[in-house]
């Protein structure tokens, strides 16, 4: 029966998206690539939630000629099932996203197919395996093309187009593409980051939150989780639910963070025109915001504080790490911590050096730090690592001139948010931040073909009528 509701819903949305597929005029100027070969008109990195739904406003767009790709095998894309440790989404459920406003595409029309209406009235909120579910879904109903287990490793400028060098499982080879759009995820210009006291550790003593953990050999262990944002806790949560022995969780600040500022933002003036507004403005918001982190729900809370072997340190920021006797012992401002393991939920660092992709132009690109002074009570050196994109959330150079290929190259990842807020990072940005996206890649597109637009627009000569009658001219009235 779920089987023969979900066929249904999937003919639904492909009747409702033929239904709102105007205009059915292609628009785009082939290109060829250096090699030969047809060039892409968009290739996007990444295949999670926001590279599909990119992927997909495009098509909607009449830009067809876009390939995705993915380092992860197929279903293992973005952290739902791999690093995500979280058991349910913590955005509310009727929040839409990559439906992009298609009634029949939200996951509400795709839980109540698989589960029933009763179920979706009955749901607090979406599991997390549920929502890759759906996203698959998406990919497979909206004919979003992904090749998977494809990562890319270089991005350069070649004959006017951005040569993209990846590797897969035919070796290493270059695509050819107008447009780039990197949907990588949270480490997308940079790397995971922990304490180089922590991180200087034998790799067997340690781990960030975004690393595989093997939290069955954690059982009967003390581990100690440095962190207090809702991902730290959901590593800590693992490590009790799977047994340890004591897990300690130290969190720097006097006071954890329970208030989630994002929920405040979730409004359509600010996710649609934060961007529109002057530096002033987007850094004084987004400062504050990402200053605060991400704060966590009851719920989280709650699934570590049912453990009596559970206990929050406040205050208690580490400031130092050593190896004794084969243990890890961290430094704290009230002594030092003796655990058998270290869990770092500490988050991103920028490092543009550090990925790849980057490295060829990383010099160049123009940064926070590098257009705005804010006042001193609101400077902020890791937010000022991030980078200054320009509207069409194309980077931008630092040196004008040196590497100008960049401006087609487009980043749509939580380091969009010190530009644009909410973006390639949020579910329920998605609404607004896609279209915009989307809007910014076909504007240089079209822009880029406007020549070839406007030779075409004369020799236009397609008639739309046939006169099937003499007619005559009147000469000036017989007298």
């Amino acid at each position: 029966m779920t089987d023969a509701r979900l066929a249904d819903l999937e003919a639904r949305v492909r009747g409702d998206l033929a239904r709102i597929a105007h205009p059915h005029a292609e628009w785009l100027k082939p290109r060829t690539a250096p090699d030969g070969s047809k060039a892409l008109d968009v290739l996007i990195i990444g295949a999670g939630q926001s590279g599909i739904a990119a992927a997909f406003c495009l098509k909607r767009n009449r830009v067809d000629n876009v390939l995705v790709i993915d380092k992860a095998p197929y279903g293992r894309e973005g952290p739902w099932v791999t690093y995500a440790r979280m058991k349910t989404l913590r955005s509310p459920k009727d929040f839409t996203g990559p439906d992009l406003d298609i009634p029949s595409l939200t996951y509400q029309s795709w839980h109540e197919a698989r589960y029933g209406q009763a179920h979706w009235q009955a749901l607090e909120l979406i599991s997390r395996h549920d929502w890759n579910d759906y996203l698959l879904f998406v990919r497979r109903v909206t004919g979003v093309e992904v090749l998977n287990d494809t990562a890319l490793v270089g991005l350069d400028d070649d004959g006017g187009l951005v040569r993209a060098t990846v590797e897969g499982p035919g070796g290493r080879r270059g695509l050819f593409a107008r447009k780039v759009v990197l949907a990588t995820g949270q480490e997308s210009t940079g790397r995971w980051w922990m304490p180089e006291f922590v991180s200087a550790l034998p790799a067997t003593l340690r781990a960030h939150a975004a690393d595989p953990i093997d939290f069955e050999a954690l059982k009967g262990k003390v581990v100690a989780v440095l962190g207090a944002g809702a991902s730290a806790f959901d590593n800590a949560a693992v490590a009790l639910e799977q047994g340890a022995g004591e897990v300690h969780l130290f969190c720097r600040r006097a006071e954890v963070q329970v208030v989630q500022p994002y929920r405040y933002i979730t409004f359509r003036g600010f996710l649609k025109h934060l961007g529109d507004l002057d530096d002033v403005w987007r850094w004084r918001f987004m400062a504050r915001v990402l200053s605060l982190r991400e704060g966590f729900p009851q719920a989280t809370y709650d699934r570590c504080g049912r453990h009596p072997n559970f206990v929050l340190h406040t205050d208690a920021a580490w400031t130092g790490a050593r190896v004794a006797a084969g243990r890890p012992v961290v430094t704290t401002p009230h002594g030092e911590f003796t655990a058998d393991f270290l869990i770092c939920g500490t988050g991103i660092a920028m490092d543009y050096e550090a990925r790849p992709e980057l490295s060829g132009f990383a010099g160049n690109i123009l940064t926070w730090a590098d257009r705005y002074d804010p006042p001193a009570e609101e400077r902020d050196d890791r937010l000022a690592a991030f980078p200054y994109l320009s509207a069409e959330y194309a980077f931008m150079e630092r040196s004008p001139g040196l590497t100008p290929w960049i401006a087609n190259v487009h980043l749509f990842t939580i380091a969009s948010t010190m530009s644009f807020g909410p973006s390639g990072s949020s579910i329920n940005a998605m609404t607004t931040a896609i279209p915009k996206l989307v809007e910014g890649v076909t504007r240089g597109l079209f822009a880029d073909d406007i020549e070839a637009h406007w030779q075409a627009f004369q020799a236009y000569d397609v008639a739309q009528a046939k006169v099937g009658v003499t007619v005559k001219g009147l000469g000036p009235a017989a007298e």
